[in-house]
């Protein structure tokens, strides 16, 4: 998943907790819980994303040092 791909799902996240606020105001509830665990599941898909290129960028970084190293 790309950091593109992790943008989409914070969207997504935010479009359905709002939904979810807003069904709690109407009292419904089931809507509501069913937003908030889709909008918990794209924050945790966004996260992953996120991890990921951040540990790819830290290994190319760390590949970059030691190769710059004079032996």
């Amino acid at each position: 998943m790309s950091l593109e791909e992790a943008s989409r799902q914070l969207e997504a996240a935010i479009h359905d907790a709002r939904v979810s606020f807003d069904c709690i105001l109407l009292e419904e509830l089931d809507r509501a819980h069913t937003n908030a665990i889709t909008a918990r599941a794209a924050v945790d898909a966004a996260e992953q994303a996120i991890r990921v290129e951040l540990e790819r960028r830290t290994a190319e970084e760390t590949e970059k040092e030691e190769a710059d190293r004079p032996d």
